[in-house]
């Protein structure tokens, strides 16, 4: 048929599996192919593209754009809100007041940061926030959310979601800290300003080049994002994780990820784990 593009071949699935992995630490095994195929398909039929080969070709040679473009529809976003319950009700049954009689004791600051290392459409960050906001309501509370794909970002920055999101929301945090759209808006709803101010959303490569300066954390989400990388690549991205952790700060990671052997932390329970105070 004129004009049809011809599916990915498994040459040309080795590059796209190199340059993913090499630019994002993410491993495409073989069963990727026809999903690797489908992602790409519709800005190669947009650019006119006959063939894989010339849109990887495309991709080499303008990366600062076409670069970002690829890692933004071949990467999986799959995020709702409260996500993982066992490590929420962790942080508000235990963790949270911990810190908060520390303050009382005036063993710390009223300041919590938290970084939301692979954020996607923004609904952890936003449910992080609205649990401080809850927990520490005269505290100062400071969250960066990072992703690698400039695609998800943007939604997250918009903080708007259709209705079918709230189901996992506690009532009483949907009435204070979400605001349900009316007329154009009907059907969706929108996380509140004082909710969205507590947010910075930056986009951060956690494998390849240096990790910005965001300072040092009490508190790193960087859940369901490790299982996509191979066991070195693995233990390098939770290193330098751990490197901006605050002694005694946790980690969580996400149910189908294990840190077992990484030295230096303390399984809290599984997927949360604890930096000890020596290791920091």
């Amino acid at each position: 048929m004129l004009g049809e593009i011809r599916p990915l071949t498994p040459h040309e699935f080795s590059l796209f599996r190199s340059l993913v992995e090499a630019e994002t630490g993410i491993f495409l095994s073989d069963v990727k192919l026809a999903l690797v195929n489908a992602r790409l398909l519709a800005r190669i039929r947009e650019l006119g593209l006959k063939t894989f080969s010339e849109y990887y070709d495309r991709v080499l040679g303008s990366p600062d754009d076409e670069l970002v473009r690829m890692i933004n529809a071949i990467c999986t976003n799959e995020t709702h809100f409260f996500r993982e319950p066992a490590q929420f009700a962790l942080l508000s049954k235990s963790v949270l007041p911990r810190l908060a009689s520390e303050a009382e004791r005036g063993e710390r600051p009223r300041r919590i940061r938290v970084w939301c290392a692979a954020c996607s459409t923004g609904e952890e960050p936003y449910s992080v926030a609205m649990l401080l906001l809850d927990a520490l309501p005269d505290w100062s509370i400071e969250i960066v959310a990072s992703d690698l794909s400039t695609k998800v970002l943007a939604r997250a920055v918009a903080g708007i979601y259709p209705m079918t999101r709230l189901r996992d929301v506690p009532l009483d945090f949907q009435k204070r800290f979400l605001l349900r759209g009316v007329g154009p808006q009907e059907g969706k709803f929108c996380v509140s300003a004082p909710v969205r101010k507590l947010i910075d959303f930056t986009r951060v490569n956690l494998v390849v080049g240096q990790l910005p300066e965001l300072g040092s954390f009490d508190l790193v989400l960087c859940r369901n994002v490790l299982m996509y990388f191979r066991p070195e690549t693995r233990l390098d991205v939770v290193r330098r994780l751990l490197s901006r952790l605050v002694p005694n700060g946790h980690l969580c990671v996400g149910h189908s990820e294990s840190l077992h052997g990484v030295e230096g932390l303390r399984t809290v329970i599984p997927t949360v784990y604890q930096l000890l105070d020596e290791a920091a």
